[in-house]
């Protein structure tokens, strides 16, 4: 790596000191317990939960209970919140504060899926800025000392940024940190992340830690974004698909003990078989777990000589046992293959027209009527 660093300065997100300036970006079906241990297994950071809907939580969801527990070896526990309902977004931190769940809350407003911006939720929500104002207030009030921190984009489209104006009013209402993607909902994960936009960001809130998120694919990646920016830290999302590794090697690119990775064929099936394994023990159903890490085999694999029967073999095994022959066929011993498993992972799509609730974009504030059908929009499901 080129741009090393002899030390990056500690990052603190209210009371918590993280050794290394990283957080791992919340997905959706991605960052559960099994890859969250993963990923700490080799580096050092924040790593976020998936993301967990308000009103799920406060119905006490069974599968939303589920996916808020942490391993007794996560440490500090984090939990991403969505909604779009003051009332129901206080309750649901204030349950997890005093039940314990987490030592870290961070609200969603950063989200571009239909489902979610359709509900004025999501990257669409700052755009009222009072709704804005009410649900981060409510929930800073509500979490008392603990850190509650949000996640945005830099707005719905060019013509309608928030970015700055969310940022300021989340830095006034007392939030512990401020985290932007670079892009907006229009372009989903298409194009270039505009990092100006982190510096503009950076310039604007100046009593709480700015972290930079988008095109994060490598540890260079994030040491350029820290000194091109001079955000305080990056939070990693689709780089490390595939690579949980990662953590280590932006570790030791922030000056931090972290062993040296020689990322051959027989150490990324090691870790492919290690995510299988800890997935099956977070859904305690092999089948479901071997069903689970299906999605994950084209990230592992990308430049790798893994030949198409055999990828689509481990995208259909069903037992730890199946997974045990097929990459014990592989050639252990294969290099990294350099350019050909680097680069952008995961779904980039292209840019859309964000689905938006009726007649959102006219008015910057929320009437009697929008009111009612956001307290009814909230998603009963979590993790999507």
């Amino acid at each position: 790596m080129s741009g090393l660093l002899a030390s990056a300065p500690t990052l603190r997100i209210g009371p918590l000191a993280l050794d290394v300036p990283v957080v791992l970006a919340p997905m959706a079906g991605i960052t559960n317990t099994a890859f969250r241990r993963l990923c700490r297994e080799y580096g050092a950071g924040l790593y976020v939960s998936e993301m967990i809907t308000s009103r799920a939580l406060v119905e006490r969801n069974a599968t939303t209970m589920r996916l808020i527990q942490h391993h007794e070896s996560e440490t500090p526990r984090s939990i991403q919140l969505y909604g779009v309902d003051p009332v129901t977004v206080a309750e649901a931190v204030r349950i997890i504060v005093s039940e314990d769940h987490a030592d870290h809350v961070d609200l969603n407003f950063g989200c571009p899926v239909p489902k979610v911006t359709k509900k004025g939720g999501g990257a669409a929500l700052p755009w009222k800025l009072g709704l804005f104002r009410d649900i981060v207030e409510g929930a800073v009030k509500a979490a008392g000392d603990v850190p509650l921190t949000i996640k945005m984009r830099k707005g719905i489209d060019d013509d309608h940024l928030t970015y700055l104006e969310a940022g300021r009013i989340a830095e006034g209402a007392g939030v512990a940190s401020v985290a932007l993607h670079a892009r907006t909902a229009a372009q989903f994960y298409s194009g270039q992340a505009d990092w100006s936009a982190i510096t503009k960001l950076k310039e604007t809130v100046t009593s709480v830690p700015v972290l930079g998120n988008g095109d994060i694919w490598s540890a260079d990646d994030a040491v350029r974004m820290m000194s091109e920016t001079g955000c305080d830290g990056v939070v990693v999302g689709r780089g490390c698909l595939g690579r949980p590794w990662l953590f280590g090697e932006l570790a030791s690119a922030f000056g931090a003990d972290a062993p040296a990775v020689d990322a051959d064929l027989g150490f990324v099936a090691r870790a492919f078989r290690r995510h299988a394994e800890l997935l099956v023990e977070f859904f305690e159903d092999e089948g479901r777990g071997c069903r689970d890490i299906r999605k994950h085999v084209a990230w592992y694999f990308k430049g790798y000589p893994v030949g198409g029967e055999t990828r689509a073999s481990l995208a259909t095994a069903s037992t730890l046992d199946e997974i045990d022959e097929l990459l014990a066929e592989l050639p252990h011993d294969a290099p990294y293959p350099g350019a050909a498993a680097e680069g952008q992972r995961g779904r980039a799509g292209t840019p859309k027209r964000p689905a938006l609730p009726d007649r959102w974009l006219e008015s910057r504030d929320v009437d009697v009527v929008e009111s009612r059908e956001i307290a009814a929009a909230e998603l009963h499901h979590s993790g999507g």
